[in-house]
């Protein structure tokens, strides 16, 4: 052991030393080494030794062979030499022996009839073929003969004689009628191997005018006719029934002669009447079964490829009702020559020793004779080398000389053989014929290193490993005398190169090739087996590991085969996914890996399982009165267990077309006694359960319709109950058909008065489901049954149901009512219950009305916003929620029975407490200015009391969202308006407004507001601002001033509009989170029932837009509305005058300052004029000057009506509507304050004309400061100064 492993670990070279003992030398098939060595001719193909041609196409002799040199052909004719030169139509092809007779330019085939022989000769020896003998195909024609017709009686044998021309080859014979349709045949008539037609006995159906014999030579491709046969068959006197006798063969026994290989047949045809059976057998031996065959309807015995086996003696017996006849067939086998050890080629090396051996078989045992090079082997030149010893040519120390073709010759009476075996001696170096240097093998199998050599002498072959020279002497290795070396259990270690030399006495060859050891395959994870439902989804993985220089091919097989060619087979990589899966797709599949060195496997079952398919075969047996047995034949239970069959049941005469449960057994039942009714027209059907679901129902089975019997239940759902005061009605449920156990199926309906002691007294009604009982005293108990029968009986007694006669209204009221108020909203009422006498039914409950009272004289208990609450059962109190406080209440009781209400009792009033308010319904912030916010609302809706005061609370938020600390003011109940005063300018506030009652506060509503922003940059408010400053009369103002705390961002309001004749700038503040805007603007003019507002939307996150395409002189209202379509703000504005920009485009033109020069003194004028009277009287009151130039364009005016409004005096606070102040410049300034100076020119931005005359006092409000290149395009001009007069 511990060699062995030395051996495969050590990296040390091994040599193999082969000693062989080979008796002649074995020449590889090698293309190039064939090329090179020196060879006698072998045929390699040549004509069958009966060559039969037709006589209409060239006659062709195959002759080919090989050999090196390459080899010359001649032939023999008739056993003469044959000189196709001298004859014109032969020609040999190039480089072939093979002949060419040409028939078609005018040769005859049979002129060159005979027996052929070709010979091929190269420089070391001559082969032979066999000897062809050439024959034309002949088809002849039939004999001229006269055939008369044929008249036979019923039931006579017939033989219609064929007798077909002898053609070569024998033609193929068969039967037709006059119309070429094949004549039938069976039992009675056949055609036998000869060809005649045979009648065991005929029949009048027989009778035909033509009976047409055909012969078809397939050589030649015709077929002859036989005159027609004409039979007539005869009735006034038929043959009488017999026994069989034989018209093939006769006599009781005979011979038959066949070679062995080929087909025997042996033939019977009897006739008789009836007509008789045939049947064969062998004497003491059992019929070949695997190569026996009857044909020709029983009537020939055929066995293919005898053997000597198949002699002895076969018995055809015929046989019919009257007796039976036999013939006996002694089959005798010869054989032809055929081959035991056929003469192989010898190739030997100088000074050798070898055999030809020439065994033959036949029978008789046919005669070996040897030929060398084509002559008898006595002719030959004597070889002190060769000797003949019978079938065997025994050469001893051969010389290069001694090179030859021999042939044997194995003949007897039934045929010859002919082989041509060279022996050729050769003299040649060691060549190692591989040219493969790489071999590859997987780990723990056997590498096999071939080496395929050739020399001659034979060389020994020597293996190495690696670069030394060590020898190695077997263990661990196996040496095979091809040169291969075998590597039992190759192992990483056994990777390497190794050297194979091939030396012998002539030179030495050696070839070096490399062992690479490979990983082997492996699947690590294996297909599993899959149940899967019907159309389900299947999938199998597989997951391969491998060698990394190896690249694996993953195929899926199923069943052994490829997978089948559908579009629900997906493979992807290593997953076979199988969509909508049917029973087709169930089998085996196997996922193999294969790489060039290995290949592994993996399977796995795929099972479809599905529903089971439904029973069948129902059959009903043992029919009782009141059971029947029931048995069925599963369906396929589709590869999942059937665990139930249920048993339904149709009622085909009571309830035709629907199915009932009747019972459930075991899946491992197939039978099952059923339990019935009488009375009913059974039918039943079976449906199989596994665990997939249920099978379809099974067609159903037989009807069986049971006897009727009386009832066997009574009705259900017994029921009494008046409808009126003096009435009982009683009700139940009718009995289904299934239970009426017979037919006339009615009632016994049965009552009397619970207590007294009378007589039940009884009705029967028909098939119905009420009676009425009239007369009865009101609501009194009574005593019921209902009880069932038809025609054949009575069901058993039914039990007793108590029931009760009609109820009466109530005949009186609760009394003693009482109201205790729990709080402002809920309050407790009691009252005493009516006696019971009184009710007069089943006591329901009281109903309690109450509502809203204004006056407690008004005996009104009908409230038109009056409720109601039920209290159920005999209740003597209850709660009533939901009150308001601050009201007055009165409610009544009413007694409750299953006829109604009773009286109501009397009206008891009650009041509710005061409580908090609700929230004003209302607080809006209107007109805000840079310091101030006007706020008005509406009282709450529900005041619950009587308003004392409002208290608000407001905050201010700075730019960083911080709330300020509140501020708190109190507001009387009397107003609905309030006016803060002194804010802080562009500042947000979050106003905080309730009400209060004598109770407390109530309920908030909150608001929020901005002030308006000035661009102008108001300075700081006075010394003292944020403090409360001075309450004023109605309507209140205030002043603040506020600190901050955090809050949410402000939201965006619009901060200017600048507008010309066609467009508008929309100018916006907004600080928050990123959102985007739509502005939304109508035409206030075209305005009737609903605004028809169009909308513009921004697609980024600017705050401004430029409206386009409005309308000159027309007055817009706009809003700015988030993508939410919430409203942030809202403006009114309006665009200026088309003849304003005309005029403007007017002035900028050349050709426009020669007429303003025109009118340049008017204007100097009226402008000194006025700069002389403001230097005179300083500043004006601002009132005085509005009312001295009475711009329209700064009037304010009604939105209604667009007429002049009245102007606010100087002691007014109120702010002027939404858009009533328009400037000349048709800019619209919001949040400006309206005393301002700035408005009439007094502040820094006042406009000056041309000649330096103030202008901007009366010019309407300043145009803001440019915004991102919103800058208006009017310069000052003397037109601007004009319209600032009109």
């Amino acid at each position: 052991m511990q060699e062995k492993k030395s051996l495969f670990l050590s990296r040390a070279s091994l040599v193999l030393c082969l000693c062989q003992v080979i008796t002649a030398l074995e020449v590889p098939l090698d293309p190039k080494l064939l090329e090179q060595l020196p060879q006698p001719p072998t045929i390699t193909q040549q004509s069958p030794k009966n060559y039969i041609v037709d006589p209409r196409e060239n006659i062709v002799i195959q002759c080919e062979a090989k050999g090196k040199p390459l080899p010359s052909y001649s032939w023999t004719r008739n056993g003469t030499h044959f000189d196709i030169d001298k004859d014109p139509l032969v020609t040999m092809k190039p480089k072939s022996g093979t002949l060419e007779i040409n028939i078609m330019n005018g040769g005859r085939a049979e002129a060159y009839e005979g027996e052929y022989q070709c010979m091929a000769s190269n420089e070391r020896g001559i082969a032979i073929s066999n000897n062809i003998v050439i024959r034309q195909s002949r088809a002849p024609l039939w004999t001229k003969e006269k055939i008369e017709p044929m008249v036979i009686q019923h039931g006579s044998p017939l033989v219609l004689p064929c007798r077909p021309p002898k053609g070569l080859p024998p033609p193929i014979v068969f039967w037709m009628d006059n119309s070429f349709q094949r004549l039938p045949q069976n039992e009675r008539v056949s055609q036998g191997l000869n060809g005649d037609l045979y009648f065991s006995n005929v029949q009048p159906q027989d009778t035909r005018e033509f009976y047409i014999c055909y012969a078809r030579f397939n050589l030649t491709q015709t077929i002859h006719q036989k005159q027609p046969i004409s039979l007539k068959v005869l009735s006034n006197s038929p043959a009488g029934d017999r026994r069989p006798s034989l018209l093939v063969p006769k006599g009781p026994t005979s011979n038959k002669t066949v070679l062995r290989g080929e087909v025997l047949l042996l033939e019977c045809i009897a006739e008789g009447l009836p007509t008789p059976e045939i049947r064969w057998s062998k004497e003491g031996a059992e019929l070949p079964s695997n190569r026996v065959f009857h044909e020709n309807f029983n009537k020939t015995l055929k066995i293919v490829d005898v053997s000597e086996a198949d002699s002895g003696k076969y018995k055809c017996t015929a046989k019919n009702v009257l007796g039976s006849t036999h013939h006996i067939i002694t089959v005798i086998v010869k054989a032809a020559p055929y081959w035991i050890t056929e003469p192989r080629n010898l190739v030997l090396s100088p000074g050798e020793d070898g055999t030809l051996i020439c065994r033959a078989n036949g029978n008789p045992s046919p005669t070996v004779t040897w030929l060398i090079n084509g002559v008898s082997i006595e002719l030959a030149p004597t070889d002190p080398s060769r000797r003949v010893d019978g079938d065997t040519v025994i050469f001893t120390n051969v010389q290069e000389r001694a090179s030859a073709v021999f042939q044997c010759n194995a003949s007897n009476q039934y045929g010859y053989l002919l082989a041509n075996a060279f022996v050729n001696v050769l003299a040649e170096r060691p060549r190692i014929l591989s040219s493969q240097k790489v071999y590859q093998v997987i780990a723990n199998r056997a590498a096999f290193l071939h080496c395929p050599y050739f020399g001659s002498p034979i060389p020994e072959i020597e293996w190495f490993k690696g670069m030394q020279a060590s020898v190695l002497h077997g263990n661990g290795y196996v040496f095979h005398q091809n040169g291969t070396l075998e590597v039992p259990v190759a192992q990483k270690d056994s990777s390497g190169t190794y050297t194979c030399v091939a030396r012998n006495k002539l030179g030495t060859d050696q070839k070096t090739i490399e062992l690479a050891v490979k990983d082997p395959t492996m699947i690590i994870a294996q297909p599993e087996y899959r149940v899967i439902q019907r159309y389900g989804a299947a999938f199998f993985e597989c997951k391969v590991k491998h060698d990394p220089s190896l690249l694996p091919v993953i195929i899926w097989l199923k069943d052994s085969g490829d997978l089948p060619i559908d579009e629900r087979y997906m493979v992807d990589k290593e997953r076979l996914t199988i969509k909508n899966v049917t029973d087709v797709d169930e089998g085996t599949y196997t996922c193999v890996a294969n790489t060039t060195l290995d290949s592994v496997s993996a399977s796995a079952v795929l099972t479809v399982v599905d529903r089971p398919n439904p029973p069948s075969d129902l059959e009903l047996t043992d029919h009782l009165d009141k059971s029947v047995q029931l048995t069925w034949v599963p369906g396929d239970d589709n590869n999942s267990p059937i665990t139930t069959f249920i048993i339904e049941f149709e009622d085909a005469k009571h309830e035709p077309g629907i199915w009932h449960l009747q019972h459930k057994v075991s899946g491992t039942q197939t039978t099952a006694t059923l339990n019935l009714s009488p009375y009913v027209n059974y039918s039943f059907r079976v449906i199989a359960v596994n665990e997939i679901g249920r099978s379809n129902p099974s067609e159903p089975s037989e009807h069986y319709m049971t006897k009727p019997a009386e009832p066997d239940r009574n009705p259900s759902g017994v029921k009494a109950i008046g409808t009126e005061p003096d009435n009982l009605v009683i009700t139940w449920d009718s009995l289904k058909g299934f239970y009426s156990n017979g037919p006339g199926l009615e009632y016994k309906v049965s009552w009397r008065q619970k207590d007294i002691g009378d007589d039940f007294v009884s009705v029967i009604v028909a098939n119905v489901t009420k009676h009425i009982v009239s007369g009865t005293p009101t609501f009194v108990p009574y005593e019921i049954k209902v009880q069932s029968l038809n025609s054949i009986g009575y069901a058993p007694e039914p039990p007793i149901v108590i029931g009760h006669s009609g109820e009466d209204f109530p005949m009186t009221a609760p009394t003693n009512v009482e109201v205790e108020v729990i709080n402002t909203t809920l309050a407790k009422v009691h009252w005493d219950p009516v006696p019971v006498r009184t009710v007069r039914g089943h006591l329901q409950g009281y109903k309690v009305y109450y509502g809203k009272s204004q006056n407690r004289t008004i005996k009104n208990h009908h409230h038109g916003d009056s409720k109601a609450l039920t209290f159920s059962g005999n209740r003597t109190h209850g709660m009533i929620p939901g009150l308001q406080p601050n009201t007055h209440y009165s409610l009544y009781i009413r007694a409750v029975n299953g006829k109604g209400e009773g009286p109501p009792s009397i009206s008891k009033y009650f009041e509710t407490p005061e409580g908090i308010p609700s929230a004003p319904s209302m607080l809006d912030i209107i007109d805000p200015t840079t310091d101030s916010l006007s706020l008005v609302w509406h009282p709450p809706s529900h005041p619950n009391g009587i308003l004392t005061h409002y208290t608000l609370r407001f905050q201010s938020i700075n730019s960083t969202h911080e709330l300020g600390p509140p501020i708190q003011i109190t507001i009387p109940a009397n107003e609905s308006s309030f006016i803060l005063k002194n804010l802080v300018q562009g500042t947000r506030y979050k106003f905080y407004f309730f009400a209060h009652t004598a109770v407390g506060p109530g309920s908030v509503i909150t608001q929020e507001a901005i002030t308006a922003m000035d661009e102008a940059d108001f300075l700081p408010p006075a010394v003292g601002a944020g403090k409360e400053s001075i309450i004023a009369t109605s309507p209140r103002t205030h002043s603040v001033y506020t600190p901050a705390y955090k809050v949410r961002p402000v939201l965006p309001g619009i901060k200017n509009i600048t507008s010309s004749d066609t467009h508008a700038t929309i100018i916006w503040d907004y600080e928050g989170p990123d959102v985007k805007f739509c502005i939304e603007y109508v035409d206030l003019k075209i305005v009737v029932v609903k605004e028809e507002w169009k909308k513009e939307c921004i697609n980024d996150t600017r705050n401004h837009f430029v409206l386009k395409g409005l309308t000159p002189g027309a007055s817009y209202r706009v809003r700015v509305v988030d993508d939410h379509n919430g409203i942030v703000s809202s403006e009114d504005f309006q665009t200026g005058p088309a003849m304003a920009s005309q005029q403007v485009d007017i002035a900028t033109q050349g050709w426009f300052i020669g007429l303003m020069c025109a009118v340049a003194l008017l204007i100097l004028v009226l402008l000194i004029v006025c700069f002389i009277r403001r230097n005179k009287g300083g500043k004006y009151p601002v009132k005085e000057k509005e009312d001295a130039h009475a711009d329209p364009e700064v009037q304010p005016m009604k939105e209604d009506d667009g007429t002049f409004g009245e102007y606010s005096d100087a002691e007014d606070h109120k702010p002027l509507k939404k858009g009533s102040r328009t400037p000349s410049d048709r800019t619209v300034k919001k949040d400006d304050s309206d005393d301002s100076l700035v408005d009439y020119g007094e502040g820094v931005n006042g406009q000056f004309n041309e000649d330096g005359s103030f202008i901007g006092q009366y010019s309407g409000k300043k145009e803001k400061e440019p915004v991102e290149g919103n800058e208006s395009s009017e310069a000052p001009s003397p037109v601007n100064a004009m319209n600032s007069f009109v």
